[in-house]
């Protein structure tokens, strides 16, 4: 399952994968945040992670535009250096949020 990183995320843009979730359930699987949740800037929270094969993405919103409450289900981006790293990711964030169903 992906995990946080210290790797550098540099380069990694949009690339059309998007899941939706709560600020609370990112939390709850891949702890605190980045996060400036005042709405005055592009993003409020983004999480620097990285794929089981060890592949950088990040996990942010995008012009929300507003604080966010925490429980609320907002659109992630997932920012990726291409799109099938993108995808590898947006699958591991999946089956980390079904863990918290289970």
């Amino acid at each position: 399952m992906a995990k946080k990183t210290f790797k550098d995320t540099d380069g990694t843009s949009f690339q059309g994968v998007v899941i939706t979730t709560s600020v609370a359930n990112l939390t709850k699987i891949f702890g605190e945040p980045d996060d400036n949740n005042t709405g005055e800037d592009k993003v409020n929270f983004v999480w620097d992670m990285e794929t089981d094969r060890g592949s950088v993405f990040t996990i942010y919103d995008w012009k929300v535009g507003r604080p966010l409450d925490l429980d609320e289900p907002v659109e992630w981006h997932i920012g990726a250096r291409s799109r099938g790293i993108a995808g590898s990711a947006g699958y591991e964030i999946l089956r980390g949020l079904g863990k918290l169903i289970d």
